[in-house]
């Protein structure tokens, strides 16, 4: 009970409240506009994107989102548990590990199937499965921040370029998405949302378990 105390304190008010509302808006979301099948503003934007971006940046757009699909995120966090082992950061593998594969199952398997939402038409990449939550938003927020966090750890000199450039790619494929008509905004949303809260608590978790490793030891969370 203690120790689920003190993670508690940790976690903190104010990122509580933050949780809590990401979570009233993704039940917003699913109340007023999951079960629509014409949903207006969702079609106004998706329309609007594919008539002010010109076809050069739209076709980078496409490529920004083949590159960013499963595969290559795969990859990626692969790359990066290598070198967390390399590193003898056993924490923070742990929780890369825990943040990665848990946003994949809580989103593909539990929320998904849930809410059952089918995915825009005149998609210009082709993708099967359901649409709501945008696993791509989540699986974005989870990944690239916990390593931010981890790697300004272990480079703190680098901390501001590393969250610049990672919000800079995350808001690009969040985009790319969009352009490529592949989920509603609605859905960008309510997986930003789901990705967050659960990039929040991997992330007091993380520093929360650190003084009890041997690798190297966090700053404060962001």
């Amino acid at each position: 009970m203690n120790r689920f105390r003190r993670w508690c304190r940790l976690f903190g008010v104010p990122r509580l409240l933050a949780c809590v509302i990401a979570l009233g808006l993704v039940l917003w979301i699913e109340a007023t506009m999951v079960n629509q099948k014409h949903p207006e503003l969702d079609i106004a934007i998706l329309d609007w994107l594919g008539q002010v971006i010109p076809p050069q940046p739209g076709a980078l757009l496409v490529l920004v989102y083949k590159l960013s699909g499963t595969r290559f995120t795969a990859v990626l966090v692969a790359a990066a548990l290598v070198f967390l082992y390399t590193k003898r950061a056993w924490n923070e593998l742990r929780w890369l590990a825990v943040g990665t594969a848990g946003i994949l199952l809580i989103v593909d398997r539990w929320l998904k199937p849930m809410f059952d939402r089918s995915r825009p038409p005149d998609r210009l990449v082709e993708v099967i499965g359901r649409s709501f939550p945008s696993g791509h938003a989540s699986g974005a927020v989870v990944f690239y921040f916990l390593m931010c966090m981890i790697l300004s750890s272990l480079y703190p000199r680098l901390r501001r370029p590393l969250y610049v450039g990672a919000s800079l790619w995350v808001a690009l494929v969040w985009l790319s998405t969009l352009y490529c008509r592949v989920h509603w905004p609605t859905d960008m949303v309510g997986g930003a949302c789901v990705g967050f809260i659960w990039f929040s608590i991997c992330a007091v978790s993380l520093q929360f378990c650190a003084p009890r490793q041997t690798g190297p030891s966090l700053g404060r969370t962001p």
